[in-house]
């Protein structure tokens, strides 16, 4: 199920982008903690420790404890990571406080069992994926890792849906529609171009010095 992460943090005094900068000259991210009806959070964090998040990849469906120093720890959700344009590295942070008793907007990963075994596979198929994550309202403390769909009985020209989805936990998907999550796509198969003939050799040329042919007799009238 979710996975809760502990994250320590600095609070910051100032806000602007003068303050933000300070704080990145110091070696620090700056961030804020907002959301639940309360007042915004300022915070400064370790870059190694938001890059280590980020590397592992399904950031937006875990949950952060941010210890915040001399402060309380606050449960959130990483919402939005700024990153540097050149050297990609986080420049500004947003947390989302997690309120009690209120479902959270998550994108979870999907992943694909029996792939190997699919029967549109094997005729040539390919996996289409149209989503690689969906979008879900969930729980807190039942956001799933991953849903999971079953390619094993899937055939060429099959679409599979959020309702293949083998359990989702307990959540909703934002879209209200039973929404293509995957199809198996038809092998490409690719025209051969029709043979080109070769032009016709040019008549060879007469070897010089060969007597020209003598012309023909004109006949007597």
């Amino acid at each position: 199920m979710v996975q809760t992460i502990r994250i320590e943090a600095a609070a910051r005094e100032r806000a602007g982008k003068g303050a933000a900068r300070a704080t990145r000259r110091e070696g620090l991210v700056p961030g804020v903690i907002y959301g639940a009806k309360q007042e915004a959070t300022l915070i400064a964090l370790d870059p190694r420790d938001i890059m280590k998040e980020l590397h592992k990849g399904g950031w937006q469906s875990h949950l952060f404890e941010v210890a915040v120093k001399d402060g309380p720890t606050e449960r959130t959700l990483m919402r939005d990571v700024q990153l540097h344009p050149v050297t990609d590295r986080p420049v500004h942070i947003d947390f989302q406080r997690v309120a009690a008793g209120t479902r959270i907007r998550v994108a979870v990963p999907v992943q694909f069992l029996n792939e190997e075994s699919c029967p549109g596979i094997k005729a040539g198929g390919v996996l289409n994926a149209v989503r690689r994550e969906i979008e879900v309202l969930a729980d807190p403390d039942a956001v799933p890792a991953a849903f999971e769909i079953d390619l094993g009985a899937a055939n060429i020209g099959d679409s599979l849906r959020w309702s293949s989805v083998v359990d989702n936990f307990g959540t909703r998907a934002v879209i209200t529609r039973d929404f293509v999550v995957a199809t198996i796509a038809p092998p490409t198969v690719a025209e051969e171009a029709a043979p080109v003939a070769a032009p016709a050799p040019p008549p060879a040329a007469p070897a010089k010095g060969a007597a020209k042919p003598k012309a023909a007799p004109a006949k007597k009238k």
